[in-house]
């Protein structure tokens, strides 16, 4: 059932590249602050964030990501991720996905499909990733070997302990420059609501929530809790072997 949704969301988004947008107006920037082991976050892109490209509401908006999460940098620019170094893997894989493919529509698929194993604990599996969207391995690699793909981590560093406010738990969904804090879960309301132009049906029947009217959201890998298994990521811990 996973793999036939997974098959459906690539069609979408590559449907969705070539599909001529009707709209004018600015486009809603919507930033996505997460850590790729988060489970919350992996939830969050698979079973929400994916619906925009299905529901063509990508269209009105101008998708940021940004993995870095609730990474630590230490005062030698090691990296220490919360929930270990294979974390700081797969967020610097993910960093090099967005850099050499700009197109949010490629990269995304590419995010989408290691977060859905992540969903289902078979992260270690993410290189399968490259065959089942069909794209080439080989530039995200090169990115990954060469260390460019951490210096990318550290410009994500940067640019999540830049935020205002701060973030206190990923994921951290930024609408319009706003941040939603718990009511993260009905982005696709703020989107509608901050959008100029004339609504996509995909807004149609969405109204805001918040936690007030609902049970507090405790859905978040909280910003002060590392884990046990966190640990500073070196240089020689930055090596992929492909498996596939």
């Amino acid at each position: 059932m996973a793999s036939g949704r997974l098959l459906l969301v690539f069609f979408l988004i590559s449907s969705s590249c070539f599909a001529s947008s009707p709209v004018s107006a600015r486009k809603v920037p919507l930033a996505l602050y997460y850590e790729t082991l988060c489970p919350y976050c992996s939830n969050f892109i698979v079973n929400y964030l994916a619906k925009i490209f299905e529901n063509g509401l990508i269209d009105i908006v101008d998708l940021d990501l940004v993995p870095y999460g609730n990474a630590r940098v230490g005062s030698n620019g090691t990296i220490s991720c919360q929930h270990g170094p294979y974390e700081c893997v797969l967020n610097t894989v993910e960093a090099c996905a967005i850099s050499v493919w700009p197109d949010v529509n490629v990269h995304f698929s590419f995010i989408y499909c290691v977060e859905s194993l992540v969903v289902e604990h078979k992260y270690l599996e993410w290189e399968s990733c490259f065959s089942k969207t069909g794209l080439d391995s080989h530039a995200v690699l090169d990115c990954y070997e060469s260390g460019y793909g951490k210096k990318l981590e550290l410009q994500y560093a940067e640019q999540t302990d830049s935020l205002q406010p701060p973030h206190t738990y990923v994921p951290w969904v930024v609408v319009d420059g706003q941040p939603l804090y718990d009511d993260y879960e009905y982005f696709e309301a703020y989107i509608c609501k901050a959008y100029s132009g004339e609504l996509p049906k995909a807004c149609a029947g969405l109204s805001l929530k918040t936690r007030a009217e609902n049970k507090p959201n405790d859905k978040v890998c909280f910003i002060d809790k590392m884990t046990s298994s966190a640990m500073t990521m070196k240089d020689d811990d930055m090596k992929i072997e492909m498996i596939i």
